[in-house]
C-alpha cells in the first residue's frame, strides 16, 4: 500500500515539472477557444448592433415614406380599375372621382414640367391627379424627344406626394406610328407600371378617322403595357375624343381600359353629355382626362354656367377629370399669364378644383 501511494507521490511531482516546462496542449487549446469565442461574442455584439442601426434606419425610411403617401388619393382608393361602367378604387371596391389639371403640351411648356410645379398643384389647387402631355406630331413622332426625363420628374413627384398621374401620347394622329407609341409605353410600364398612381392614355384625340382605325391602333400599343403593368389605359376617340358612341358599339378587347371624352364648356352642350350617357349605358367607363371651361380653340370667355352644367354631370356620374391646362400660353385657357401669376381662368379653375375635393373621402373629413 505505502508502495504504491510513493508511486503515486512521484507520478504528481514528475507531472508538475513537466507542466512548468512545457505549455499543456490542453491550456493552449482552451486559451484558444477562450478569445475565439470572446471575439464571436465581440462580431456577435457588433453584428446585432449593425442590424438595430439598419434596422432602425429602415423603418424611419418607411415611416417618412408612409407619412408621405398617408392621406392622399393613392392610398385610400389605391390602383383605379374599369368595373363595367365605372371606374373604382381598388381598396375600397366604391366609384372614384378623381379632379386634377392636365399639363401643356410638353414640347411648348417645358419650365412647367417639374416637381415643383406638382407640388403647387397638390398643395393650391388640391389636385388629386395630374396629366402629362407627351407633345407628339401627326406621324406619331414626338416633337421633342428631350422632354422625357421631365415627363419622368412630374411621374416621380406625382407618385411622391400619393396622387394620380396620367402618361398621355398627346397626339392628334398616333395611328399614324404606333411603333414610336409602343417603344415609349413598354419602357414606361416597365419602370413604372407597378405604382397604383400611374394611368396611360395612348392617344389623345383622334380626329377624322375611323373608330375601327382607333380601335386598331390600341389593340396594338395596349398589349405592350400589358407586358409589364395591368393599371387602367385609357383610349381615346375620333372627333377630338367625342365619339364616345362608337366606341362603346365596339369596344377595345382587354381588361382594365376605360375612353376619354373631351369637352371644352363654350363650345360643347348637352349634345355631347347625352353622348356621354349613351356611351355609359352601353357599358364603357369613361375619364374626361381633358376639358376647358372656354371655347373648343382654347379662346373666348370663361363659361361658368355650361362648366357647372358639366361638373354636376360628372358628379353624377362619379366621372374624372383633368383641366386644361398649365401653361401661360395666350389663351384663354391658360391658368397662367405670364411669370406663372393666376389668370381669371386660373382662379377659377382653382375655385372650382378645390370646392369638389375639398371633402373627397380620402381626407378623412
Amino acid at each position: 500500500m505505502k508502495r504504491i501511494i510513493t508511486i503515486l507521490v512521484m507520478c504528481a511531482v514528475l507531472t508538475a515539472c513537466s507542466a512548468d516546462n512545457t505549455e499543456s496542449p490542453v491550456m493552449q487549446t482552451s486559451e484558444q477557444v477562450t478569445v475565439t469565442t470572446a471575439e464571436t461574442i465581440s462580431v456577435t455584439e457588433t453584428t446585432t448592433e449593425q442590424q438595430t442601426t439598419e434596422t432602425e434606419e429602415a423603418t424611419a425610411e418607411e415611416t417618412t415614406e408612409a407619412e408621405t403617401t398617408a392621406g392622399t388619393p393613392v392610398a385610400y382608393y389605391g390602383e383605379i380599375i374599369a368595373d363595367g361602367n365605372k371606374l373604382v378604387g381598388k381598396n375600397t371596391g366604391e366609384p372614384v372621382r378623381v379632379t386634377g389639371m392636365s399639363f401643356f403640351w410638353s414640347n411648348w411648356s417645358q419650365k412647367y414640367y417639374t416637381a415643383d410645379y406638382v407640388d403647387y398643384l397638390v398643395d393650391d389647387y388640391n389636385c388629386e391627379v395630374v396629366r402629362c402631355s407627351y407633345g407628339i406630331q401627326d406621324n406619331g413622332v414626338p416633337y421633342d424627344d428631350t422632354c422625357e426625363p421631365l415627363i419622368e420628374d412630374v411621374i416621380n413627384q406625382a407618385i411622391e406626394r400619393g396622387v394620380y398621374v396620367i402618361i398621355d401620347w398627346h397626339s392628334h394622329g398616333a395611328h399614324n406610328n404606333p411603333d414610336e407609341a409602343v417603344a415609349y409605353f413598354e419602357q414606361l410600364a416597365e419602370k413604372y407600371g407597378s405604382y397604383d398612381n400611374v394611368i396611360f392614355e395612348i392617344y389623345n384625340e383622334p380626329t377624322q378617322v375611323s373608330w375601327e382605325t382607333v380601335k386598331a391602333y390600341a389593340e396594338i400599343v395596349i398589349p405592350a403595357i400589358r407586358k409589364h403593368s395591368d393599371n387602367l389605359v385609357i383610349v381615346g376617340s375620333p372627333t377630338w375624343s367625342q365619339d364616345v358612341v362608337s366606341a362603346a358599339g365596339n369596344p377595345v378587347e382587354g381588361e382594365n381600359i376605360a375612353y376619354t371624352l373631351h369637352f371644352y364648356a363654350g363650345t360643347h352642350k348637352q349634345w355631347l353629355r347625352d353622348n356621354g350617357d349613351k356611351a355609359l349605358a352601353a357599358g364603357i367607363p369613361l375619364f374626361v382626362t381633358e376639358w376647358g371651361s372656354v371655347n373648343a380653340d382654347g379662346n373666348g370667355n370663361i363659361d361658368k354656367a355650361s362648366t357647372e352644367e358639366w361638373f354636376a354631370w360628372m358628379d353624377k356620374n362619379n366621372i374624372s377629370s383633368c383641366n386644361w391646362s398649365v401653361n401661360d400660353k395666350d389663351e384663354t385657357s391658360s391658368i397662367f399669364k405670364k411669370d406663372s401669376i393666376l389668370s381669371e381662368t386660373g382662379k377659377y379653375i382653382k375655385e372650382l378644383i378645390s370646392e369638389r375635393t375639398k371633402d373627397s373621402p380620402w381626407r378623412n373629413n
